[in-house]
């Protein structure tokens, strides 16, 4: 993998109070394939993870512009 991929997101709506982020980024696992690890939260707070295995690097891409794509409709914009 040449170059880092991510998509980083939020949503901010103070009428519901809500201020959440997400955060979505391919890189190695400790065994060669590809994970793509999804963070999200409310901003201020760690929030939580989670790390999906794929064999190669544009399946990994894939699912990261998936991801982003279905939260970009739901309200989250590109930091």
């Amino acid at each position: 993998m040449t170059a880092r991929h991510e998509c980083q997101l939020r949503r901010i709506d103070p009428a519901r109070n809500m201020a959440r982020f997400y955060l979505v980024s391919v890189g190695r696992s400790l065994f060669g394939d590809f994970s793509v690890m999804r963070e999200w939260g409310r901003i201020g707070t760690i929030g939580r993870m989670r790390i999906d295995l794929f064999e190669d690097e544009h399946a990994a891409r894939g699912a990261v512009e998936a991801i982003g794509g279905g939260k970009r409709k739901r309200g989250y914009q590109d930091v």
